[in-house]
């Protein structure tokens, strides 16, 4: 019998988010994120599936920061509750603009880290970050195939090209993960 094929799961959670918001695809906190994991990976066997993000700090006083914190809250719950891991990076706000910080940083060192101590077959990555390419290189030199998994209506090019395979998600397939409760 063969033994099925360990896949890791790499979703970029804030390029997931905007990329669903283009697609008017909303309520995202209630989203079935693991069964979406459980539709890519196949008859591959998830060894674990993250979710990275940065994480809303906000003072007190900012009404607007303290909104965005309960949200990402009620989503982290969410994420745990369906057996998917949340990878916290850093939200910074600058000039009244947040901006992420050091999750792409994260997707590869754990995509490396992964490939070097052989706790996956496939790395599969949900993101559009051209930023991971040379991560997804030397994962590929260890010998480990990299799965690019996009949207339909804006792929990334390049990321598809380095990929070993891609995969570009519908709004039709993806609808089928929306709560509706």
């Amino acid at each position: 019998m063969d033994k099925a094929r360990r896949a890791m799961i790499f979703i970029d959670g804030s390029n997931f988010y905007f990329k669903m918001k283009s697609l008017e695809i909303k309520n995202l906190s209630k989203f079935k994120y693991r069964e979406l994991c459980e539709y890519i990976a196949g008859e591959r066997l998830i060894a674990t599936a993250g979710y990275y993000v940065g994480v809303v700090r906000a003072k007190f006083s900012d009404e607007k920061g303290q909104k965005m914190r309960l949200a990402q809250r009620k989503l982290f719950n969410h994420l745990h509750n369906q057996q998917v891991v949340v990878h916290n990076g850093y939200l910074m706000k600058n000039d009244g603009v947040y901006h992420e910080k050091g999750v792409d940083v994260k997707i590869a060192t754990d995509l490396l880290v992964g490939a070097y101590e052989n706790l996956y077959d496939d790395a599969i990555v949900i993101s559009s970050d051209t930023d991971l390419l040379p991560a997804m290189q030397k994962v590929k030199e260890l010998g480990k195939n990299v799965e690019y998994v996009g949207f339909g209506h804006q792929p990334a090019l390049a990321l598809q090209t380095a990929a070993t395979r891609s995969r570009l998600l519908l709004i039709e397939e993806l609808e089928k993960f929306v709560s509706r409760e």
